[in-house]
């Protein structure tokens, strides 16, 4: 409904698969796991609530992975501050909106992932890019940080689910895409087996 979804999508292809575009609440019976790409929080939500997904995309995240990058970490948070404003709630953060300021404080940074990230995915500095980025103020206890930006979580994970304040997609690095494949892929097995 917004965002680059385009990038995500190329990002996904170039990983050898089909991306198929979720845009309303009958699609989501079609795809294994789902990307909220970034965009503008509040005019997600909006268009949500119009399309009538926000309670179908909670209960699809219970059961299926979820791929948060900016704006869709905003949505995922089971806080946001700076407004208030309805979350998800599948993540257990606390988001703050717009941390980093307007779209002319807009940056890259080269980020040294974490242990839990480097055993997955290389040690690899990640390139992060950060548009009106929000930020984590905190994490619970089953919350898994992968990235940080100082001492600040950017990139985190809890259960099925991953979040990035910055947009992966834009930059040439698939790894957090594949982590996310991962993740749907050992979804899918656990479902078989039960």
């Amino acid at each position: 409904m917004q965002g680059d979804f385009e990038k995500h999508a190329h990002a996904i292809r170039t990983l050898g698969l089909e991306p198929v575009y979720v845009r309303e609440p009958s699609q989501l019976v079609q795809v294994s796991g789902l990307i909220l790409p970034g965009g503008e929080s509040t005019t997600m939500l909006r268009l949500l609530d119009w399309e009538k997904m926000f309670d179908p995309l909670v209960a699809f995240a219970r059961e299926k992975p979820l791929l948060g990058t900016c704006a869709g970490c905003i949505l995922m948070a089971s806080e946001v501050a700076s407004p208030e404003q309805r979350s998800m709630r599948v993540i257990d953060m606390t988001v703050e909106r717009n941390a980093y300021g307007r779209q002319v404080h807009s940056s890259i940074r080269r980020l040294d992932p974490q242990p839990a990230f480097v055993e997955r995915a290389g040690p690899e500095a990640l390139e992060a890019v950060f548009i009106r980025a929000p930020l984590i103020r905190r994490v619970g206890k089953d919350v898994r940080v992968l990235a940080l930006d100082g001492s600040d979580p950017v990139l985190v994970e809890q259960g099925l689910h991953l979040a990035a304040t910055f947009h992966p997609e834009l930059s040439g690095d698939t790894r957090i895409h594949r982590l996310f494949l991962d993740k749907v892929a050992e979804s899918g097995r656990r479902k078989k087996s039960s």
